[in-house]
């Protein structure tokens, strides 16, 4: 059995970068024995693996990703959760759209639904609205509306293989690692990343690969938990806010009352019963300020995190004002609309 493998399993040392290399070169060659990537999955999947051993995982992929146009994306930021907490309506998707309404450039990275509904791939696609699929035409799309969302080939090819290794096993059963990890794993050269984090456990794992993701791009990279395990910030309880940045680290909270929200609960954001068609109109009218006040507030305050983040803006208050005129002035709205049309020409 690989290194790799019996490493993670035991648990007796870190898997270092030249056995994550010889891994990797293994499955790409189709020389890994029968169950070794099931085996390599379930053991990330059980337990977060330790410091060295992730910034050597991130590392490794790193090297093997295909070259890419340096810096196309400057100044723009990201949005994505880990997956899991409450099911809610597609928040940091709306939260992208307003944000880039308030002129934030937005670039998200997203998937299909792995532990919710709907996953931000699957609401697009009902709204007529599809991913790119280079960094070429992202910039392209950014360029054109201020906001993009990009494809599968941000995301290493390591990860289509171990999939398709460890098949017919269901990689969305055994593979929750990835999930998790998938927003460190895609390759997105922004400005600023927030991401929530829906299981306070894998904070610290989580943290690692934040400090490897933020020191070998120089991007600005916050995670977010709060006490309702909703991968995304809300408006209506104390969110606490890890920002890796500037090659350190720092840490503060964001409490409602401090920033003049309203209470709620977590049904208040709901995804609504009726399928993908239903969760796409319900996101329309979030965009259109048709919501009750813990949605709006909520969605506001994701967007004015990433005005933030993104060093648009130091005032939270601020941000938060100018995402609340976004909202009901329904002015998101038109680039879904320049997003459909762009498509359409494209067809």
């Amino acid at each position: 059995m690989h290194q790799a493998v019996v490493s993670l399993i035991g648990r007796d040392h870190p898997v270092e970068l030249p056995v994550w290399r010889s891994f990797w070169d293994r499955l790409h060659t189709g020389g890994l024995l029968r169950g070794e990537a099931a085996a390599l999955l379930a053991a990330l999947s059980t337990r977060m693996p330790d410091r060295v051993t992730l910034h050597a995982l991130l590392a490794s992929l790193d090297e093997r990703r295909p070259p890419r146009p340096a810096g196309p994306f400057a100044g723009a930021v990201n949005i994505v959760g880990t997956g899991g907490g409450p099911a809610t309506f597609n928040i940091s998707t709306a939260a992208a759209f307003v944000a880039a309404a308030m002129g934030v450039p937005v670039v998200k990275t997203g998937s299909r639904a792995y532990t919710s509904r709907f996953g931000s791939i699957d609401l697009l696609t009902r709204l007529g609205i599809t991913p790119t699929t280079s960094y070429e035409h992202t910039q392209a799309v950014l360029e054109h509306c201020g906001i993009a969302f990009a494809g599968f080939f941000v995301y290493p090819q390591e990860v289509t293989l171990l999939a398709r290794a460890a098949a017919p096993l269901d990689i969305r059963c055994l593979g929750s690692f990835v999930n998790t990890l998938g927003p460190f794993l895609a390759d997105m050269p922004v400005a600023a990343q927030v991401t929530g984090v829906s299981r306070p456990r894998h904070l610290r794992a989580l943290g690692h690969a934040a400090e490897h993701v933020s020191r070998a791009t120089g991007r600005s990279v916050w995670l977010a938990v709060n006490e309702a395990g909703a991968d995304e910030l809300l408006a209506f309880t104390t969110n606490t806010i890890r920002a890796y940045e500037d090659g350190a680290d720092s840490e503060f909270a964001l409490s409602p009352g401090a920033l003049g929200l309203g209470p709620g609960r977590p049904d208040d954001l709901a995804v609504p019963e009726g399928g993908v068609e239903r969760s796409a109109a319900l996101f329309l009218d979030v965009l259109a300020g048709r919501c009750g006040r813990a949605a709006r507030e909520t969605v506001c305050l994701n967007a004015a995190a990433l005005a933030v983040a993104g060093r648009l803006t130091g005032d939270w208050h601020e941000a938060l004002a100018a995402a609340d005129a976004v909202l009901r002035h329904g002015s998101a709205l038109p680039l879904v609309e320049r997003l459909r049309s762009l498509e359409a020409a494209h067809a």
